[in-house]
């Protein structure tokens, strides 16, 4: 079933106004004078309808004629030289309508040259008009274009950064329940089964924007498998709170900064030294990540991986591009994240 363009329908219409209004508007609701055509003998209505007419043929001229297929086609001589040629033949057509009207109604003390000269200008003004209008069109359609550009290829990328960080957090979920098959089968089981409702949100909950409140659950479900693996290795501190029930955030955005900390934390003989701290707080509208980790000088140089930190700063960049600060040090053994969000 054919479907109307109402946007083109609306276009349309609103032109239709405009030449109907402007000539309402000049021909009755005014007294203007012009060329020696005056409202109380009716010769100026007549004068400016053909008028009025004109100006639209060089309006619409420049928009469907000569802008599209010289001016963008970058044959601009042709373009200027065929644009003040027809002002040039219509202000003559229009003067010589001027002169025989003028003598229809016996009006002989008025100057064709002046009648040129001054329909040349109005014809100008007109023609312009045009050139403007259309340019101005097609700069809009043109940034709604490269707009759509962008935006799809901010789609792209992120399908293509989420791609990644899928593979790596199963890997290191995979390794963290390795670590406990053979020391305690248990927890080994309940763990597996904990990370599998972790995948499962990964898969099937957190393609779109989503509650905060449920992403803060999975990163605390994280933090407490990890807890469970290195048990008494490590030192752990964790503090998540948040006001807001109905605010959203981009899925995957703090867990890579979690990971990394449990990844590099130090592994000293004496556990205290193993430190892990992480605080997540949101209040008006403001997220506050913070995790800190020791780490070994040592071993720290020569660490393999990173695709997550790498992907996550990619995707604060596409999602939160001047809404989000992060700030990632090293200071006495403690490596050292903040990132900060407004969602």
């Amino acid at each position: 079933m054919y479907k109307l363009n109402t946007t083109k329908i609306t276009l349309l219409a609103g032109h239709i106004l405009f030449w109907l209004f402007n000539y309402c508007l000049i021909a009755f609701a005014t007294n203007l004078n012009w060329n020696g055509f005056t409202q109380d003998s009716g010769s100026f209505q007549y004068a400016y309808l053909y008028g009025l007419f004109f100006n639209a043929l060089l309006f619409y001229t420049q928009i469907f004629w000569l802008f599209p297929k010289m001016y963008i086609q970058d044959k601009k001589r042709i373009f200027y030289v065929v644009s003040f040629f027809m002002i040039f033949l219509i202000s003559i057509v229009e003067t010589y309508f001027d002169f025989l009207l003028l003598n229809f109604y016996g009006i002989h003390n008025e100057q064709i040259g002046s009648s040129f000269y001054s329909n040349s200008l109005i014809h100008i003004v007109y023609s312009v008009a045009g050139f403007y209008y259309i340019l101005r069109f097609e700069y809009k359609k043109s940034e709604k274009l490269n707009q759509a550009l962008v935006e799809e290829n901010y789609k792209t990328e992120l399908q293509y950064l989420k791609a990644q960080l899928n593979p790596h957090f199963l890997f290191n979920g995979i390794n963290s329940v390795y670590h406990l098959i053979g020391k305690n089968d248990v927890l080994a089981k309940e763990t597996l089964l904990q990370f599998s409702g972790l995948l499962r949100y990964q898969l099937y909950e957190s393609n779109t924007h989503i509650l905060l409140y449920k992403e803060l659950d999975y990163v605390l479900k994280y933090i407490k498998i990890e807890e469970t693996r290195r048990g008494s290795d490590i030192r752990l501190n964790y503090d998540i709170q948040t006001q807001s029930s109905k605010l959203k955030i981009a899925p995957l955005l703090l867990i890579p900064f979690i990971e990394n900390a449990f990844k590099h934390c130090s592994n000293h003989l004496d556990s205290n030294a193993n430190t892990i701290k992480i605080k997540i707080e949101e209040a008006e509208r403001k997220l506050h990540l913070n995790v800190v980790n020791s780490f070994d000088e040592s071993t720290y140089e020569n660490r393999v991986g990173g695709i997550g930190l790498a992907n996550v700063e990619k995707r604060l960049s596409l999602l939160y591009t001047d809404k989000h600060q992060l700030d990632i040090k090293k200071n006495k053994g403690n490596h050292i994240v903040n990132l900060y969000i407004s969602l």
